[in-house]
């Protein structure tokens, strides 16, 4: 069976030969041969034929290859794409040209056009080859750059029928109606009858050069699944004087049998297997749809011109003879050629053995007389200026289902999400840690739990203020630190239910002030038993420089810093509600925006400062004698404070959504509880146990 497409194209090369033979300008006094082979479609066929023309027609002793070869290039075939991006790399083919351009921009360009069209919810369909695998992964990263969200990607290969039937299946259930599909002819031609199979019909199938022209595939039945397809194909050219060479001049001077007359024996001998091809010998109605035709003929003749500057040719004198040409040499002489072919088009190769990316955007429509065809409604020449390098023009397109009207998709705004028929925007969940949730009712209780417990100390700690316990433990800065300690629980309530602007700028502000007040109180305490150790040291009155004014001077000090550090903040760039759509597609998470994380960080960091020196201190009055050996609790205290908030940092930032907020109130009431019970356990258990203690001791 003759292979029509490809019968031309080696028509295309004999005619560009001969053009090429009889030029008095080109190559003059040098006529180029040809050999052609047939590859059957298969890539060991080709890969066996390419050796040979490498090779030379002789074998070497041991049938091993010879390397030797009077062929300086050969016109690759049809059946495997020149137009790979794998191709690309010079390092592996440094000796491969193309008059194609490569994929990249195909690839690019079909997520263009998708863009345009205004689609944001498309399916992928590859083959699993190279050609299919490299102009997908292309097309996808474009894609998700344009903002297009791909709900699947699949492939599969002409010899896997149990890949294509999941891929046939995978675009039945989903829900997206337009389709890429980035398919060599063969697969195409198989996916398209697994479509019919099943009567699919509907979809906006935007597809690539490798399919989209074929003759073969636009069929009555074919059209039903397929009509209204859109994609890149390469331009039609008229190739002047092919047509009445395909009909006449090619029997006459390149067909063997044609010349046989007389001995009807002898022409039965030789031209019996010819009989295929005979039967096109007066048929050319499909050389205006051959649109690969120009391609090889600007090769040949990029070959032609490679030699002509290597031969040194000149017009009137003709070429040199006797040159013996290496194929590094037409390498380098094909990468310097730049000529313009008869039809307008000017043939280089850029860095890559690449030509200019120059498409047809092509709709398959039918006629008003029924006919099926490839109607140009747009195009794309990267060798434009970028504003226009791409034109569609939509009014001429014809949509699936023969609509006029666009099949459109369109992305949602940010605060919307589309339903799960793709039909329709719907609001996104939104998510805060709110009061009636388990998570939120078991905060606010510890936090409410934990401010009366700091009341009941305070009651208690009141009713004792005579006893010298009290006395002993400082009771105005013990006083003012379970006020303190109330306000810090308490601050944690304003992190829960929904944000808004006040609540965002207090809850910062009060959480970084209070506890500030907390610490200045710890510290001003350690460093009241480090003065009352110094004052018990003979001639020493250390303690008339830190009296109860001096201590309530210094809280007030190390809190007015973090006031002015927060007014800072709040003037600057305050907290503020936002709406945060980056983390969870599906829904959005209302959250206070810290404004300046600068500030953010240096009310955090001074209040580690202060807890780090509070410690050191209570560290270093641990030894005191027992009297005074409150700073051991203090030391306990900030230990776990410490321990708290450098926790908090990671698990802070890495938490998602309203976890963020649970684990910052978490650090609040843990190292509020913290403080509270190891500063003031002792003198609790001894106001709790003591009338205990009475009792038992007046039994006695």
């Amino acid at each position: 069976i003759v292979n029509l497409p490809d019968f031309r194209l080696a028509q295309i090369m004999i005619f560009a030969i001969e053009e090429i033979n009889r030029s008095e300008m080109l190559l003059p006094n040098v006529s180029i041969g040809y050999q052609i082979y047939d590859t059957c479609s298969s890539r060991m066929s080709s890969m066996s034929a390419t050796m040979g023309l490498m090779n030379g027609p002789e074998f070497a002793a041991g049938e091993t290859c010879n390397g030797q070869s009077s062929i300086h290039a050969i016109i690759g075939e049809t059946d495997h794409t020149a137009s790979c991006e794998c191709l690309s790399n010079r390092k592996d083919h440094p000796s491969f040209f193309r008059t194609i351009s490569s994929d990249y921009h195909q690839s690019r360009a079909l997520a263009y056009i998708v863009k345009h069209l205004g689609w944001s919810w498309v399916g992928a369909v590859n083959s699993d080859n190279d050609y299919g695998n490299y102009g997908m992964a292309i097309f996808l990263n474009t894609a998700q750059k344009e903002g297009i969200c791909v709900e699947y990607s699949e492939k599969f290969y002409r010899t896997e029928p149990e890949k294509l039937k999941k891929v046939v299946d995978t675009i039945k259930k989903g829900t997206t109606k337009v389709i890429v599909a980035f398919v060599s002819f063969i697969e195409m031609g198989l996916l398209i009858d697994q479509l019919n199979i099943l009567n699919i019909t509907g979809l906006q199938i935007i597809g690539v050069e490798g399919w989209i022209t074929s003759k073969s595939l636009i069929t009555p039945k074919s059209f039903q699944v397929m009509g209204g397809s859109l994609g890149f194909a390469l331009r039609k050219i008229n190739l002047e004087g092919f047509s009445d060479y395909v009909v006449k001049a090619f029997w006459e001077t390149a067909f063997p049998c044609t010349q046989l007359k007389g001995n009807s024996s002898q022409y039965v001998i030789n031209c019996s297997r010819y009989q295929d091809l005979l039967a096109l010998k007066n048929y050319n109605e499909d050389v205006p749809e051959q649109r690969y035709s120009s391609h090889v003929y600007k090769a040949v003749y990029a070959v032609a011109h490679s030699l002509h500057s290597l031969l040194k040719c000149k017009e009137q004198e003709g070429c040199e003879k006797g040159l013996t040409i290496q194929p590094q040499q037409v390498v380098e002489a094909l990468k310097k050629v730049n000529f313009t072919v008869k039809f307008g088009d000017r043939v280089w190769f850029d860095r890559t053995g690449a030509a200019v990316a120059q498409y047809e955007v092509v709709n398959w429509q039918q006629d008003s007389d029924g006919s099926l065809q490839f109607k140009s409604v747009g195009y794309y020449d990267a060798s434009l200026p970028p504003d226009q390098q791409f034109v569609l023009n939509t009014e001429n397109i014809i949509w699936a289902r023969g609509q006029l009207k666009v099949n459109k998709l369109f992305q949602c705004p940010g605060d919307l999400l589309s339903n799960a028929e793709k039909n329709k925007c719907v609001l996104k969940a939104v998510e805060f840690l709110s009061f009636t949730e388990v998570m939120g009712i078991v905060l606010v209780f510890f936090s409410l739990f934990g401010a009366g417990l700091t009341v009941l100390v305070a009651i208690l700690f009141y009713r004792m203020r005579d006893t010298p316990i009290v006395k002993a433990n400082n009771s105005e800065l013990s006083f003012l630190l379970l006020f303190s300690l109330t306000l810090c629980l308490l601050c944690s309530l304003t992190f829960i239910g929904q944000p808004n602007e006040w609540s965002c700028m207090l809850r910062h502000t009060a959480f970084g002030i209070t506890f500030v007040l907390c610490i200045s109180c710890l510290l001003g305490k350690t460093i009241v038993v480090l003065m009352a150790f110094k004052a018990t040291l003979p001639g020493s009155n250390v303690m008339k420089w830190f009296g109860p004014a001096q201590q309530r001077l210094s809280v007030v000090a190390f809190t007015l810093i973090q006031v002015l550090i927060c007014v800072l903040w709040l003037t600057i760039s305050p907290p503020f509600p936002h709406k945060n759509m980056k983390y969870f597609k599906e829904k959005i998470i209302l959250e206070c925006s810290l404004g300046s994380t600068i500030s953010f960080w240096a009310v955090l960091g001074y209040i580690g400062l202060l807890a780090v020196l509070c410690f050191i201190l209570a560290f270093l009055a641990r030894t005191l004698p027992d009297n005074f050996n409150e700073a051991k609790f203090i030391t306990f205290s900030m230990l776990i404070f410490c321990a708290v908030w450098i926790t908090f940092i990671p698990a802070y930032v890495s938490s998602p959504g309203k976890f963020t907020v649970a684990v910052e109130i978490f650090a609040i009431l843990a190292s509020s509880f913290g403080l509270l019970l190891n500063a003031f356990w002792i003198v609790c258990s001894f106001g709790l146990l003591k009338p205990f203690f009475n009792l038992f001791y007046n039994a006695i």
